[in-house]
């Protein structure tokens, strides 16, 4: 089963990558900071083309932390299950955390977008509290993602793609135990400064996710 869900992955991959190709231009930077071990990539959330954008670029298959409502959408929910599981945005649950760092530490990428929802602004928004709990559960290496122009592709309400080019830019990743750890933070401040640190690190990729445009 895993076999057949890789193989279908990478032909969706393929597709969504050449549909992008065509439509204005598809740039990553960066890809090779992504460890071959179970990481968090955490990206900017600016249109509903990220998850498919992020997922296609990566060297091996994602798990998405999605939207629970998105899975009682009829066959977008049967089609999200294979690479996704559900999280309330506002209080994520401990067995959603626990399915998130299970998958990491068996080797997966588990990509989040901190933010929470899609941001309509040119500011980073706040980070939800589910990017802090994951991280310090898990300890695995943390991949800033930037995104830009998939807010162009596909606009708040539009219906078509619109022609854009897209660029996803990946940062080193942050392995954040040591500083923190050293720090002496324990329980809550310690989850909000590492989510803090995330969103930190995806605003400095930020300018170059715009150079070159």
């Amino acid at each position: 089963m895993e076999l057949i869900a890789d193989i279908i992955y990478k032909l969706i991959a393929i597709t969504i990558r050449t549909i992008f190709f065509f439509n204005g231009g598809l740039e990553v930077v960066g890809k090779e900071n992504i460890p071959k071990e179970g990481v968090i990539i955490a990206s900017n959330h600016i249109s509903y083309l990220d998850p498919p954008i992020i997922g296609s670029v990566t060297p091996r298959r994602c798990n998405f932390m999605a939207k629970k409502g998105l899975f009682d959408v009829p066959v977008l929910g049967w089609l999200i299950k294979f690479a996704a599981f559900p999280v309330d945005r506002e209080t994520p649950r401990p067995s959603t955390i626990k399915e998130a760092v299970k998958r990491i530490r068996n080797g997966h990428i588990v990509v989040v977008f901190p933010e929470g929802q899609r941001n309509e602004t040119d500011e980073l928004l706040e980070p939800k509290p589910g990017i802090g709990m994951v991280a310090v559960m898990s300890r695995a290496p943390i991949v800033p993602a930037y995104i830009s122009g998939a807010d162009k592709a596909l606009p708040p309400n539009a219906r078509w793609l619109k022609r854009a080019k897209i660029k996803v830019v990946f940062g080193k990743p942050i392995y954040y135990t040591s500083t923190e750890e050293s720090r002496g933070r324990t329980g809550q401040g310690k989850r909000e400064e590492v989510s803090m640190m995330i969103m930190d690190a995806i605003r400095e990729l930020k300018a170059v996710g715009f150079a070159g445009k």
